[in-house]
């Protein structure tokens, strides 16, 4: 529960200490004396927008720091874990608004961003002003409250995971399918383009080998003439190197019988005439294997005509050609298992499907029944608050059924919230609801039947008396009483039925001194709450009537807080236990 509000240089408020007890607790005061402003430094602390032009005139920074006692609130401890903040039985938050911009938010001391207060906020208070209304009127909302009113919640999060895997199993599906018919519009033509390698089934350095042979059969002549007469110096006309070499061979030989000392052995000499042997032997054999062909000419031109093609079509190499046709290959290679791919996929959304329509239907019968009691709740909470003809209705406009494709994230029902407030009238959507008086105590009647089941340690209630008054107002004092008993709650209120009911009770004044403007809030005892309900009974001059009457509604209302009181402590033995 919230303990202690800190609010420093916020709008009209300069410094400001407030402390608030278990129960309910009451904040009334003149029409601008800052009451709201106090619900708007408290949404600050639950992670709403802040601006620079909330900061108090001549201010650089507005604070709002706050305590909460949250020994009994295990969910949001976990929480508290789970993010990183440290934790215990109390928790501090703390926002610095900069008119530089530098806002600060602080966990426990330690730093944390809006996402993180919006997170752990969530467990703490819920406001319930002109936007709880707005939240209830909306059609959109409804489903949200039923599961949490029906302990929906575990089974919608089963749904939900299944939902979310059958999405995930449906876009993969999708992609694949969208990936074959692209593929199936390329596949004529890479069949087309690899058939055409294929068939001239080039290989790796080709066309430098053609490009090579075409070369020589071009210089026939030319070539045959250079290997002839090479030949001829070697070994053929007299005087050749052949012969000029038998003559050095034989010389060295002379040489050495005389002095063996010469470096040169008479061996080396004799393997290069073989060398020289075997060089003229082969030119020989060369120019007479040189015949011009124009036959194969013509065939080497077309093969290289053809390579020259292929080669400009796929990246101007042959290198790059056979790379392409591998890369073909194995596109198509990918077609042919995406195929697969795609059927184990299908077969897999198949058993999804049945689980996505078992966790659905489940669901949908839990709401059923969440739904019939949330009913007979609402219209006793109704009759209680002076509206004995009104009837709730929870109607759902969709049923869960078989098509899992009619499914959302929530599961297969569409559920809107329906009210006849008189006898005889037709059920009409909240929506609809044209008085204020109605939608406050709707607002009402739905937060004490969902009090029994949430988590949220405070309720703030802000506007909850609009149009509403007399016995009713009393009726409206009795039930933020009875749901005090499950949650402390604040209440802004302007009505003495009402204020009456509170436990601790909050003054919040405006006063003017040195010519600016400040608001004060203070506890009352209980001889300043008659005085303050006797203003709301009276007005400005307060006659004693006013005053006996003050007396006698706290006398009342004290009777039914004992009562309040004792089933808020069972509630905490509970709590302790559990």
């Amino acid at each position: 529960m919230l303990h202690d509000l800190s609010i420093t240089n916020f709008a009209i408020i300069d410094e400001l200490h407030v402390s608030f007890e278990a129960g309910l607790n009451i904040i009334s005061g003149e029409t601008g004396a800052g009451k709201s402003i106090l619900i708007g430094a408290v949404s600050l602390l639950l992670g709403d927008r802040a601006a620079a032009d909330m900061i108090r005139t001549q201010a650089d920074t507005a604070t709002v720091e706050a305590l909460f006692r949250i020994q009994d609130n295990a969910r949001l401890k976990e929480k508290l874990a789970a993010l990183g903040f440290p934790g215990g039985e109390e928790l501090v938050i703390r926002r610095v608004i900069s008119r530089a911009g530098k806002n600060r938010v602080q966990v426990n001391g330690q730093m944390a961003t809006l996402a993180n207060l919006v997170q752990i906020s969530e467990s703490l208070i819920n406001i319930c002003g002109q936007h709880e209304h707005q939240v209830i009127l909306s059609a959109d909302n409804h489903i949200d409250i039923l599961d949490e009113f029906g302990g929906c919640l575990d089974a919608r999060a089963a749904y939900e995971d299944a939902y979310r895997r059958y999405g995930e199993i449906c876009g993969r599906i999708e992609k694949l399918e969208e990936m074959r018919r692209t593929r199936a519009e390329k596949a004529d033509l890479l069949e087309f383009q690899l058939a055409e390698i294929r068939g001239l089934n080039p290989s790796a350095g080709e066309d430098e080998a053609l490009a090579d042979e075409k070369k020589v059969l071009l210089n026939v002549q030319k070539l045959a003439s250079f290997a002839e007469r090479a030949y001829a110096l070697l070994y053929a006309e007299n005087g050749c190197i052949g012969d000029q070499f038998k003559e050095v061979l034989a010389q060295v030989r002379e040489i050495r019988k005389i002095d063996p000392g010469l470096k040169i052995d008479s061996a080396d000499l004799e393997s290069c005439q073989a060398i020289l042997q075997d060089a003229a032997l082969t030119l020989r054999d060369y120019a007479k294997r040189l015949v011009f062909d124009p036959e194969r000419l013509a065939v080497v031109d077309e093969r290289l005509d053809v390579l020259g093609r292929l080669k400009r079509k796929h990246g101007g190499s042959l290198e790059a050609v056979l790379a392409r046709r591998r890369e073909m290959e194995e596109e198509l290679k990918r077609a042919s298992g995406l195929e697969e791919d795609l059927a184990d996929l299908i077969g897999e959304k198949e058993v999804l499907t049945g689980k996505l329509q078992e966790k659905a239907l489940a669901l949908s019968k839990l709401r059923g029944k969440a739904a019939a009691a949330l009913k007979k709740a609402i219209d006793a909470k109704l009759c209680d608050l002076n509206m004995p003809n009104a009837s709730f209705f929870v109607n759902f406009t969709k049923r869960c059924g078989p098509a899992v494709e009619t499914y959302g994230p929530k599961g297969g029902d569409e559920i809107e919230f329906y009210l006849a407030a008189n006898a005889g009238e037709e059920p009409k959507p909240l929506a609809r609801i044209a008085s204020g008086g109605e939608l406050s105590r709707i607002v009402l009647a739905l937060k004490n039947v969902l009090a029994q089941t949430g988590s949220v340690g405070t309720l703030v209630f802000d506007e909850v008396d609009s149009g509403i008054g007399g016995a009713t107002a009393e009726i409206v004092g009795r039930k933020l009483k009875e749901i005090s008993a499950h949650h402390q709650v604040i209440c802004i209120t302007h009505l003495p039925q009402i204020a009456s009911f509170g436990g601790l009770h909050l003054r919040v004044a405006k006063q003017v001194a040195g010519g600016r403007t400040f608001t004060t809030v203070e506890e009352i005892d209980e001889s300043q709450k008659i005085e303050e309900i006797s203003r709301m009974l009276g007005g400005v001059d307060i006659p004693e009537t006013a005053r006996v009457h003050a007396r006698a509604m706290l006398e009342a209302a004290r009777a039914a807080r004992v009562g309040a009181d004792q089933r808020r402590s069972r509630h905490a033995e509970k709590s302790a236990h559990r």
